[in-house]
């Protein structure tokens, strides 16, 4: 086999091979010897068919077949002698395989990985933020779940911000309806937000059995579109009053949570141990941000164009997908690769650079940290054991978790070569508001 190697560009490449015929001609014999042992032929017994005839009627495929067989192994020879990574697939250019007489000679053009230099992260700087779990958080995030708990009672008074009223109404612009729960009451809990504060406000003081008018005058830039700028009348009448009751954080409280024996200071105790968890998934996803973010700031390469075509159509198969399944009518909806290319471009180069760390300094998960993936996402089950179980049933399965526990490693290397510094954080900073 002789080949030439061409440097069309940085990473593009072609390579022109020459494969003798004389050992596919034998292939190419032997294999219709074989077919000829089972061919059937009108007029002749299985096996007894002339070779000739075999070689009319199933000559043309088998030689095909041979050949690109010799194309597909060759080509794979060739890179491999000339130390070339072959990024995508490479786009062969050969004459028809009947002309070629003494050798089969092609041309594959490709692209090639591009080498990868990180720059010095001695210099990079990650900051880490540190928090403690404070009896403060845990009474905040017991007071949220108190009021996600929140029941409605009935009064006969006048509705106030944080009541639940049950209405009916009817909404007009310019004397022309525009909405209406005809005679069906809608649920509304005042001062819930999502809405206007102007027409809570205007709800309130209503008792059940009463109705009211009152206009809202829309900014002119309100979502949605049609009310924007406009003055609305609003007829409602009142069905139902509620006040708001929270529970007691008692026995009954820590039941529902999960404590079986109602122990709340056992309940405490787990919301204080959940909030460490989360506090430590949260400290580790800022600091994967900022390495990730590090290693595309401090590394230049260029990035296969084939690799970047294949990551925008996964980004845009995704989109697609996920609008579907939101009640898209994706038939107004164009999709176009620029919307994906910036986006694109940091992804592939970021796995391109994540690669090499990896393969360079030997960080790919072991079977312990495997496991440690497994067992993470199996907390979140009621039954962990058998989500391990199903898990180890299908290696194909271990693929997610043996990606994360890699990347985790990648991230650890990266933070042991920057500079890290801790930083004091805030609990609402980190965890976002949770009232």
């Amino acid at each position: 086999m002789a080949l030439n190697v061409e440097t069309l560009g940085k990473l593009e490449r072609r390579i022109t091979i020459s494969v003798p015929l004389q050992p596919l001609e034998a292939q190419i014999k032997q294999r219709l010897a074989q077919i000829s042992r089972t061919a059937k032929f009108a007029g002749f017994r299985p096996g007894k068919a002339p070779l000739g005839l075999v070689n009319q009627h199933y000559g043309d495929q088998v030689r095909d077949e041979v050949y690109s067989g010799a194309v597909e192994k060759s080509f794979g020879e060739a890179v491999d002698e000339a130390k070339l990574r072959v990024a995508g697939f490479p786009n062969i250019e050969h004459k028809p395989f009947g002309a070629a007489s003494e050798a089969l000679e092609y041309t594959a053009t490709f692209e090639v990985f591009p080498e990868v230099k990180v720059g010095d992260l001695s210099k990079v700087k990650i900051e880490r933020p540190v928090i403690e779990v404070s009896d403060a958080d845990v009474k905040k995030t017991l007071d949220v779940l108190v009021k996600q708990r929140v029941t409605f009672v009935p009064v006969k008074r006048s509705a106030k911000i944080g009541d639940r009223v049950n209405v009916t109404l009817k909404a007009t612009i310019d004397g022309k309806e525009v909405e209406s729960t005809g005679t069906t009451g809608i649920d509304l809990v005042l001062g819930e937000g999502g809405r206007i504060a102007a027409f809570d406000e205007n709800l309130a003081g209503g008792k059940a059995g009463s109705a009211k008018q009152f206009e809202i005058s829309y900014p002119a830039d309100h979502q949605p579109e049609q009310l924007a700028g406009k003055v609305v009348t609003y007829d409602v009448s009142y069905v139902s009053v509620s006040e708001p009751k929270l529970p007691a954080i008692d026995a009954e409280f820590a039941k529902g949570l999960g404590v079986e024996d109602g122990d709340v200071e056992k309940m405490k105790a787990e919301v204080t141990e959940s909030l460490k968890q989360e506090v430590a998934k949260r400290v580790s996803a800022k600091l994967k941000e900022q390495v990730f973010q590090a290693l595309v700031d401090h590394t230049d390469l260029d990035i296969p164009k084939v690799l970047l075509g294949t990551e925008i159509n996964r980004m845009m198969e995704t989109t697609a997908q996920n609008l579907k399944q939101r009640g898209a009518d994706m038939s107004v909806i164009k999709l176009e690769p620029s919307m994906f290319e910036e986006q694109a471009k940091r992804s592939t180069k970021l796995r391109l650079i994540l690669g090499e760390i990896i393969n360079t300094n030997k960080l790919h998960a072991t079977a312990d940290q495997v496991r440690a993936m497994v067992d993470v996402f199996a907390q979140s089950f009621e039954r962990p054991s058998e989500v391990v179980t199903w898990y180890y049933a299908d290696p194909k399965r271990l693929d997610e978790p043996a990606a994360l526990a890699t990347e985790e490693n990648a991230v650890a290397w990266v933070l042991s070569n920057a500079k890290v510094t801790d930083k004091k954080v805030k609990f609402d900073d980190l965890m976002g508001s949770a009232s």
